[in-house]
């Protein structure tokens, strides 16, 4: 799987955790891993869980981030879609040596274009711009 496609399901595993309690979590990951449309080999699903697993443990650290950057907007004001995406632009520019920070704005400004409303990728875009 490429890196493109394993952050698509990354983005989609922690959009969940917009509409979870985060102790179902755990068993809202499975799900996913089995629900996919194309089976998700076992390093890839390592790989997806993982990465989700360390974005949970930055989360406040990001959302903390995310408020300071933002004018007149608040993490609790944006979008889902945009939020999510933020996330985990945010955790690969400020925790994820692999990923340099000009790719995570250029992967997650191509999630808003799939994901997001008409406006999302310039907001993305804006946003991230601050943190490198």
């Amino acid at each position: 799987m490429s890196r493109r496609e394993l952050r698509e399901h990354i983005f989609k595993l922690l959009f969940r955790v917009e509409f979870n309690a985060p102790e179902d979590m755990p068993e809202q990951a499975k799900l996913f891993m089995a629900d996919t449309e194309d089976p998700i080999n076992e390093e890839d699903a390592a790989y997806i869980s993982g990465k989700y697993e360390k974005i949970m443990e930055h989360l406040e650290q990001i959302d903390a981030s995310l408020n300071e950057k933002t004018e007149k907007w608040t993490t609790d004001r944006m979008g889902k879609v945009e939020l999510t995406i933020l996330r985990l632009a945010v955790y690969e520019i400020l925790f994820d040596d692999d990923v340099p920070g000009s790719v995570a704005i250029n992967e997650a400004v191509e999630l808003a274009k799939k994901f997001g409303q008409d406006e999302a990728s310039g907001f993305i875009n804006a946003i991230l711009a601050k943190f490198v």
